[in-house]
């Protein structure tokens, strides 16, 4: 009975030591080795979901995001200026030791993606308010069409993300941090001005319609 156990554990043993060593299966964060490709699908895909389509939505989709985007945020994690909660709880650890190669192979694995649309998750009331200050901003408050950055669509370009498709929950966490905790962001200086004229219903009718695109 020993000596089957004792062949157990020495199987084992061996088995996860060959694991560790496959860098194509490898969740070794710190390993510049394993490629940016692996870490997506052995790391990020916990929250951000296979593909990089999130089935939380605690967490951002990254399917179909702008690699210029993407590269940046991670830039940011890393070298820790951006700190907004949900960004330094999760991102700060996962994020500071990856190479450059890693991160631009992480952006563009996502940017590559197809999204996998979640439900709606906004009423229709909510979506149509939201669908105005989109396309129209709110002129007496000083806000520009977010069309004028993101597009008509909402798939972005370059340096503005896509947010077409992007879970209302974390819309609306982000829109909140740049009007509230703005120094969290310091890249987002744009999104400062736009999100101070915004109430609480702009924002949650934002986060409902951009939720949305493309429209039904």
């Amino acid at each position: 009975m020993m000596n089957t156990l004792r062949l157990s554990i020495a199987v084992a043993v061996v088995a996860c030591s060959a694991g560790c060593g496959n860098v194509e299966r490898s969740r070794d964060l710190a390993n510049p080795e394993v490629s940016g490709v692996t870490l997506a699908r052995q790391v990020c895909s916990n929250c951000h979901g296979s593909g990089g389509s999130a089935v939380s939505p605690n967490f951002p989709n990254l399917a179909g995001q702008s690699r210029i985007y993407l590269a940046a945020q991670l830039h940011g994690f890393k070298s820790q200026d951006r700190r907004d909660p949900a960004g330094f709880e999760y991102m700060f650890g996962l994020s500071r030791r990856l190479t450059d190669a890693q991160i631009d192979a992480l952006a563009d694995y996502y940017a590559g993606q197809q999204l996998v649309r979640q439900p709606v998750e906004g009423d229709e009331r909510s979506i149509l308010t939201g669908k105005a200050v989109f396309v129209n901003g709110i002129p007496a408050r000083g806000v520009p069409p977010c069309t004028a950055c993101h597009g008509s669509g909402g798939m972005g370009e370059g340096a503005n993300p896509r947010l077409a498709g992007q879970h209302a929950d974390y819309v609306r966490k982000q829109l909140d941090v740049f009007q509230r905790t703005p120094e969290a962001r310091p890249e987002g200086s744009a999104m400062k001005i736009v999100a101070h004229g915004l109430d609480g219903s702009d924002i949650a009718g934002l986060a409902a319609y951009v939720q949305s695109l493309p429209e039904r």
